[in-house]
């Protein structure tokens, strides 16, 4: 089941779904990401992790336009932990090459202690990642 998340101008800028399948939350962001969706966002599909009982976070940033510098303390340092005690263990970013977010990216990448954080420029290439921790999950 997918969960969109909608701005002020009622736009999507995040869907959340739980993948039983592949027993992961995947995450697919859009647009230009305020401080105020990236927390919204990233609280919500935390709590999609404790639901499912999950460890693992297929997160796509790569429909993002711009970077969010202006949230990254508070994913660092706030929202990371908390998404650690929620269970996550493995995170596999895709981001777009050469863009605003993929430099926003690499610095939560450098910064991140709480779990495993990989940038990947493919889908493909994250989800195969990401299965090595859920094959036997």
């Amino acid at each position: 089941m997918t969960q969109e998340y909608k701005n002020v101008f009622g736009k999507v800028f995040l869907n959340v779904t739980v993948d039983n399948v592949n027993r992961w939350v995947h995450t697919d962001w859009f647009g230009y990401l305020t401080e105020e969706n990236i927390k919204a966002g990233a609280l919500a599909y935390t709590e999609a992790v404790r639901k499912s009982g999950y460890s693992c976070v297929l997160n796509d940033t790569s429909k993002v336009v711009g970077g969010w510098d202006h949230s990254l303390d508070w994913v660092v340092n706030e929202w990371s932990p908390q998404a650690a005690g929620a269970g996550v263990k493995h995170f596999a970013m895709i981001t777009a090459p050469e863009s605003f977010a993929a430099a926003t990216a690499s610095n939560f990448v450098s910064s991140v202690e709480a779990f495993e954080v990989r940038i990947f420029q493919s889908i493909g290439d994250a989800q195969s990642w990401l299965r090595q921790y859920t094959v036997n999950a």
